[in-house]
Parts: C-alpha cells; structure tokens; sequence
C-alpha cells in the first residue's frame, strides 16, 4: 500500500445525532486522526454523504414506502459533521445507495487518481462499508477496514459484518497499523 485512497462514509448529522455521546465522539477522533494520516502522507480524502430529494424520488423503497425522511436535501441532517477534519480540497461525493460505487462518480474518480488500496471509514459497517467494501472488491481494489474508524447503530451486525469481511473482501487495520503501513512504503 503505497498510495491509497481514504474514503469517509456517511459520517452526517441525521444518522449521528442519536448516537451516545461519548462513542460518537471516540468515532469522530479517530477518523479525523486517520484522515490526518492520510494528509500527513498526501493520499487523497474521499467524503460520502447520502441526500435524497425532499419528495423521496430518488430514496431507498422502504423511504419511500414509509415516508422516511432522513438525510433530505437541503436539511442540515444531510451534512457531514461539522467536528470532522473536512478540507474545501477533500473530493465530496453524494450517494442514493448503501454501495457508494452505485450511481455516482467514484469510479470514475479512483480511475483519475489511481490508488492501489481504499480504506474505508464511517457507518454503519453492516451496510455502506460492507455494500462499498464488496462493490470494491469485485473491481479488484485492495479494501482496508479501518478498525477504530467504522462502526455501526447495530453493534452485532458490526461485528458480524467485520468477521464476513476479514481476510477475504478487506483487510482490518488499526490506524496505528495503517500509519506503519505507509511509513514502510513511504
């Protein structure tokens, strides 16, 4: 892993705000340290957001079923926390889906900057990393999970989804290991 890409997901105010403080805030120091690591060894930063249109259009079946509304264009909900180390630099990419590959241009994207490796980071580990990681993986890209950086409202199906994963869709790694990782390469 010499020059990856690190790719942020769905760290917004409407899937965060019910969270325990305390862990919310563990998640947000560690992925802003991760994307210090990132920086401090100039590999691009990659944020994913969710947003629907405010008559659900363009939303998951179940929204629309339902009439969920969460992560609505235009609402503060749909915005990445502002605690998080987002640079006006940074690459910011909406999705409608769990995969962020589905219908948006991050292919496209990691075509241009060409990493060898993509470390996932955000929410929730059962869905948007594990849909991402697997939509990764079948186009061939070396997938990092970063360990102290995911996590997840359902804490079974995290770490249900993280044994599926390891070793075989992704690597797991600390951010230390990932910051000795890129100093062995570096």
């Amino acid at each position: 892993m010499q020059k990856p890409v690190l790719i942020v997901v769905d760290m917004l105010r409407d899937f965060l705000e019910s969270w325990e403080p305390s862990r919310k805030e563990k998640l947000v120091r560690s992925i802003n340290e991760l994307v210090s690591i990132a920086r401090s060894f100039s590999h691009p930063v990659i944020w994913l957001r969710q947003e629907f249109e405010p008559d659900l259009r363009d939303a998951f079946l179940e929204m629309r079923a339902k009439g969920i509304r969460i992560t609505i264009k235009g609402t503060q909900g749909c915005e990445i926390l502002p605690e998080l180390a987002l640079e006006s630099s940074d690459i910011v990419i909406v999705k409608k889906r769990y995969s962020a590959f589905y219908g948006t241009t991050l292919e496209e994207i990691l075509g241009r900057l060409a990493p060898d490796a993509l470390i996932l980071a955000g929410i929730n580990t059962h869905a948007c990393i594990r849909t991402t990681a697997i939509d990764a993986y079948q186009r061939d890209w070396p997938v990092i999970l970063a360990a102290d950086s995911i996590d997840s409202y359902d804490q079974e199906h995290h770490a249900i989804s993280l044994k599926y994963m390891k070793d075989k869709i992704a690597a797991v790694m600390s951010n230390e290991e990932i910051r000795a990782e890129l100093d062995r390469h570096a």
